[in-house]
């Protein structure tokens, strides 16, 4: 079950980043081809800035996404990098889904929380377990307090 549930995670964040590229390639020419300026700003800055911009974000999307697809590959926890990696991930698809209510909508604020749940599940699914304790809170093997 969890395997499938980071592959699913890994395909909906390789998803985003290509829609997320897509967007910003369709903003940049649109800003190109209209010579469009904001406040005396060269409109050639403004769409070289959007392209990296969108290109800067579908990869870190693309890394994202590798984190739960290695998960799967080798039905292991990710480590601690790549934990927090997820987490932040997450954190951002919270906040952005937050403000996507007010600016697209609730269809893009419920695309935000099922990725975010993904993300979270996904999270759980590959969760680190710590030293077994025995009764007494010591380590199992190690002998007990006097």
């Amino acid at each position: 079950m969890r395997r499938s549930l980071a592959v699913v995670t890994a395909i909906v964040l390789f998803g985003e980043a290509a829609g997320i590229v897509v967007v910003n390639l369709v903003l940049a020419t649109v800003v190109d081809n209209q010579s469009m300026s904001l406040a005396g700003t060269d409109p050639g800055v403004m769409s070289t800035g959007t392209l990296v911009m969108g290109g800067v974000a579908g990869l870190l999307l693309v890394l994202c996404g590798l984190i739960p697809l290695l998960a799967a590959i080798r039905d292991r926890a990710p480590g601690r990098v790549a934990r927090i990696t997820l987490i932040g991930c997450a954190v951002v698809h919270g906040v952005l889904g937050a403000l996507a209510v007010g600016l697209v909508g609730w269809a893009a604020f419920a695309f935000m929380m099922a990725v975010l749940a993904l993300l979270v599940l996904t999270l759980l699914a590959y969760e680190r377990r710590g030293p077994v304790t025995g009764a007494a809170g010591a380590e199992a093997g190690a002998p007990a307090p006097v």
